[in-house]
């Protein structure tokens, strides 16, 4: 039997977070893209903890019109800026199993272009 996309995309995750983790002074940066949203935290799995997290539904974000790649590049360099003010350069990438293209590709470099490095 086929897998469904969702069940799929699950198999990538858990495939992908055996090998990626992130620590305080490199927390994981990961992304979850819904059908209308996208957010994104940097994790220290070390505590389990959210060090910093963004969505396209934050107010000075959704404030901002435009399609949905552009709302992902504008949640990019928040999440740069506010990982920069906290002390945060470096971060591991978790693209969540989704592939690295279109918001998730718009969204990684205006990270990069913010300062974050991975």
């Amino acid at each position: 039997m086929a897998l469904t996309k969702e069940e799929r995309r699950l198999r990538i995750k858990r495939r992908v977070r055996k090998i990626i983790s992130g620590t305080a002074e490199r927390p994981r940066m990961s992304v979850f893209r819904s059908n209308r949203q996208i957010s994104v935290q940097l994790i220290d799995d070390g505590t389990g903890k959210t060090l910093v997290a963004m969505s396209s539904l934050d107010k000075e974000i959704s404030e901002k019109k435009g399609t949905k790649t552009e709302q992902a590049v504008y949640v990019g360099t928040a999440v740069a800026e506010k990982a920069k003010s906290f002390g945060i350069v470096n971060v591991v990438f978790d693209r969540n199993g989704y592939l690295y293209h279109g918001r998730v590709k718009a969204l990684a470099d205006a990270a990069r272009n913010g300062g974050l490095k991975f």
